[in-house]
């Protein structure tokens, strides 16, 4: 079983689209695909909508999507040509909570595509890929911790340039290689390729 990280420096800068290229363009890998979110304080992990709880069984929740159609990240990976996707929700700072089950449908997955940074604490994935994109400032703390764990930066038209980042060192990714994503498809032939060149190699790795 291959095991795939998706995770990016913000919001909003294509990790999703990403995950479904990368689901759309290898079918035969049968994907089971987790979307990690983490909640801040007032959000119930329960069901990921606003809320006053504080209760020890509210710090976890993982379910399955079913609905091809919707316009949730997990509907968007099976609509893409996942096998299963899941919808995991921890608040900040609790996702050891939700590793045993996560660890869980790993065992039962043919191959794992996981949306996160956050999740490079707890296992390590055959392939790690970064979204960057250098006209956003934003730069999340667990993208940052990771960063230097990249196998790949994936950056529109595959140019870092002069980022708009703070604080944040391009030497964490000086020997990175770094590939273009392009929307709308974003996945290029070249990402695909990149992945499953990388994929094999470790099979090759694993096996001698």
């Amino acid at each position: 079983m291959a095991i795939v990280v998706v995770g990016g420096h913000s919001r909003n800068i294509g990790k999703t689209s990403v995950v479904e290229g990368l689901i759309r363009g290898t079918p035969e890998r049968r994907w089971t695909a987790f979307k990690i979110t983490q909640f801040g304080h007032g959000m119930c992990s329960a069901n990921g909508e606003p809320c006053d709880c504080e209760t020890a069984e509210h710090t976890a929740a993982v379910s399955e999507e079913r609905d091809r159609s919707g316009g949730t990240d997990s509907s968007r990976y099976l609509s893409a040509g996942a096998l299963r996707s899941l919808w995991v929700r921890t608040r900040t700072g609790n996702l050891a909570e939700a590793m045993p089950r996560i660890r869980k449908e790993l065992e039962r997955a043919e191959n794992a595509m996981i949306e996160s940074n956050s999740i490079l604490r707890f296992l390590r994935p055959d392939l790690y890929l970064s979204v960057l994109d250098p006209s956003v400032a934003d730069f999340k703390d667990s993208a940052r911790l990771y960063l230097d764990r990249a196998d790949a930066v994936l950056v529109p038209e595959g140019i870092l340039g002069r980022p708009e980042w703070k604080g944040v060192s391009l030497k964490l990714v000086k020997d990175t290689p770094v590939l273009a994503i392009r929307p709308p498809e974003y996945v290029t032939a070249e990402v695909l390729r990149f992945m499953e060149e990388r994929l094999a190699l470790g099979m090759k790795t694993n096996a001698s």
